[in-house]
């Protein structure tokens, strides 16, 4: 049964790209995670017949792409079952991995259930550096085993590296081991600051020397491979060296769902940290989270906006930039992201832009994402 129903909002975009985090279990703890700071407590799941429907409600709205993600995927027994139900529903899905625990025979088993592409993250270019980063002592060498598999059974292959302070420096020999195992795409992220990022931001934020030097090196790579190999180098530069904020996730619900391991219902992965009740899959149909729950209502538009953005002739551009962004280093959702230069906040990202540029060391150890961490963080705040 379709569930889309009659009389929808008008001027609402549909949710063309469905991200199902599939559990915030993870074998490892890298310090810059997307997961909630509180994920310990967050411990429910979706069922696998749950998943399925809302894979189900999600396509009738119009999904298209499907990513499936965590923490780590890999780690629920279903995700063939997923895989293959998605596949049925006409979904393009892509499996976003750290890779650990990956066998040939479970990724063969993933392609004659419909995988279409594959996502491998790595923290650096060499053993080292990659098992400080995630934690995990065997990782690199699990990592490269993947990859190769990977082009082995003929996914398409994005090479995934978020890009800080600790790695940036080598930012060539990862981009050469990206080319090495033949990537067809390459994410070189610069860290974004929420969640754990946030914590970690003096040990992760670069200095505008180091990121210039990255961009560089980056294009040289470009040019370099140009014509030659189909590899595709993307280089994101963080928002704290922007001076006008990202139009972020192409506007609040304006494309991209979100479901969390429990099943609540975010317009993207960062928003549960957002003091804002958001809907939950259990209780309501994705056709009426997506257009008429206050947790997806309630940035949509312009009317929610104080100054400078209500009066700012780039709103339609950037939509006042990141909520979370805003709420994380201003205590108000509602303010200007302080990325912006007509913010009244945005001393708060020139000073860490000055602390990164000025090599100040970190005061604090970096804080990895695992459960004792989780914790004793729940238990600060």
């Amino acid at each position: 049964m379709n569930c889309i129903g009659s009389n929808l909002p008008e001027g609402i975009g549909q949710p063309l790209w469905l991200l199902a985090e599939l559990t915030y279990r993870c074998p490892l703890q890298c310090p810059y995670c997307s997961n909630p700071l509180n994920y310990d407590q967050q411990k429910d799941e979706l069922t696998t017949e749950q998943w399925i429907e809302v894979f189900r409600q999600s396509r009738a709205l119009g999904a298209a792409q499907l990513g499936f993600s965590g923490g780590e995927p890999l780690l629920r027994d279903d995700l063939e079952e997923l895989i293959k139900a998605a596949r049925e529903m006409g979904y393009y899905t892509n499996l976003i991995t750290s890779g650990m625990g990956l066998t040939f025979e479970r990724m063969q088993a993933f392609k004659e259930a419909g995988l279409d592409h594959i996502q491998v993250s790595f923290q650096a270019s060499d053993a080292e550096m990659n098992d400080y980063l995630s934690g995990n002592k065997r990782s690199f060498k699990e990592k490269l085993e993947v990859a190769r598999t990977v082009k082995q059974l003929g996914y398409p292959m994005v090479f995934n590296c978020v890009i800080h302070r600790e790695n940036i420096d080598q930012i060539d020999k990862i981009i050469e081991l990206s080319i090495e195992l033949e990537s067809d795409y390459v994410e070189l992220a610069t860290s974004q600051y929420y969640g754990w990022a946030l914590k970690n931001r003096d040990h992760l934020l670069p200095s505008k020397a180091q990121l210039v030097e990255a961009e560089s090196i980056t294009n040289r790579y470009r040019e370099q491979i140009k014509g030659k190999i189909r590899t595709k180098l993307i280089f994101v530069v963080p928002d704290y060296y922007e001076e006008r904020p990202k139009g972020c996730m192409n506007g609040w619900g304006n494309l991209f769902l979100t479901i969390t391991p429990d099943g609540t219902a975010l317009p993207c992965h960062s928003a549960r940290e957002l003091p804002i009740e958001f809907p939950n899959v259990v209780d309501e149909t994705i056709e009426t989270i997506w257009y008429r729950s206050n947790g997806f209502n309630h940035f949509r538009g312009y009317e929610w906006m104080t100054e400078p953005c209500r009066s700012c002739d780039e709103k339609e551009k950037d939509f006042g930039g990141c909520r979370c962004q805003a709420f994380l280093l201003t205590g108000d959702a509602n303010n200007a992201d302080p990325v912006c230069a007509k913010s009244p906040h945005h001393h708060l990202i020139t000073d860490a832009r000055d602390n990164a540029n000025t090599a100040q060391p970190a005061k604090e150890p970096m804080i990895y994402r695992n459960r004792k961490n989780s914790q004793k963080l729940i238990a600060v705040g």
